[in-house]
């Protein structure tokens, strides 16, 4: 959690940089990924074309397509970018919540955006018992913070305020705005591979043939393609990686700073943890959450564990970890509520 090797403005500034880098990162994987079909393309002697130099033929392929390529990413991403808010909320069945109807939760966080004067985000709520929140958007007018229905019946108010004020970091420090474009881009490798697996699954491209070696020949030029495919998924969501580990230890560092109580954020992660898992909610929102403990492809872990974060906050605040008192998550039911709601 070592933010007080840099300011805050050089943070944000840092994160914009890596924002647009991203930018023109993505393109450039799916003109490689491009190149890699045109290769495998002449190597094999699909589509007609002589195995004669794919290398040449690869090239050609890049300068032909490139601009159609380019194209259709910018498309993607100026759909993504705007519609984004909307396709978070139908992907995580999230609903936009008033003072009135959640005031306690309305109260804590418009206090802190009042205490560092900035625009307060949005509110919303997944009704599911899990305890977890995120926060999403890429400017003033489409950031939001969105919390379970656990999270408000489980968490005493100083804990509650200390996710709040996590998510609110991701906010101010423009972090939340580079993990949405890296969810732009890797969903659309996504989609891609998914669109190749199917196709070959069904074998619609397969050549019609009696011809055994040619139907060979077919499936390994599908399986590299799709291996193609996969690899810039793979290189893309591991960028991602880096971003949501490190960006953790930040947020944390934040609520400290906004809410001067280690203590209660200690004491919310501990609670967290186990707990974190949303139903129906896709991999692309586990990893905006405060806490993901489900690991991509059962490998990666997305986020620093819960006991590393709780020692960091100790260590670098002097701070002694807590025992939790209150009952424990687990054994609340879903539909208790908190006392002070």
């Amino acid at each position: 959690m070592p933010q007080h090797a840099i300011g805050l403005k050089s943070l944000i500034w840092n994160n914009n940089l890596r924002s647009l880098g991203l930018l023109l990162a993505y393109p450039l994987v799916m003109l490689a990924v491009l190149w890699g079909i045109g290769y495998i393309t002449a190597a094999t002697g699909m589509n007609n074309i002589r195995p004669v130099d794919p290398i040449m033929i690869a090239n050609r392929w890049l300068y032909d397509y490139w601009p159609l390529m380019t194209g259709a990413v910018a498309i993607w991403f100026t759909i993504a970018w705007f519609f984004q808010t909307s396709m978070i909320r139908a992907v995580s069945h999230a609903r936009p919540v008033t003072r009135l109807e959640e005031p306690a939760l309305y109260n804590l966080l418009e206090n802190l955006c009042i205490s560092r004067g900035i625009k307060m985000p949005a509110l919303e709520v997944i009704d599911d018992p899990a305890l977890n929140a995120f926060a999403s958007g890429t400017g003033d007018s489409t950031y939001s913070i969105t919390v379970t229905r656990g999270l408000l019946d489980r968490l005493p108010p100083d804990e509650l305020e200390a996710v709040l004020g996590h998510e609110l970091t991701h906010i101010i420090n423009r972090d939340v705005r580079l993990l949405i474009v890296t969810v732009i881009f890797t969903g659309m490798f996504g989609f891609l591979a998914q669109i190749l697996w199917s196709n070959f699954r069904y074998s619609m491209w397969l050549p019609r043939s009696n011809d055994n070696s040619r139907r060979g020949g077919a499936v390994f030029f599908y399986l590299a393609i799709l291996a193609i495919v996969f690899c810039g998924y793979l290189v893309s969501t591991l960028a991602r990686f880096a971003i949501s580990r490190n960006r953790e230890y930040m947020a944390d560092a934040g609520s400290i700073e906004l809410t001067r109580n280690p203590e209660a954020m200690m004491r919310a992660l501990m609670r967290i943890s186990g707990h974190d898992r949303i139903d129906h909610v896709t991999d692309d929102v586990s990893m905006m959450c405060i806490e993901n403990s489900k690991a991509f492809l059962g490998l990666f872990a997305t986020h620093p564990s819960i006991e590393d974060r709780v020692r960091t906050i100790s260590a670098v605040t002097g701070t002694t970890i807590p025992a939790l008192s209150a009952t424990p998550a687990a054994e609340l039911s879903p539909e208790s509520r908190n006392p002070w709601l």
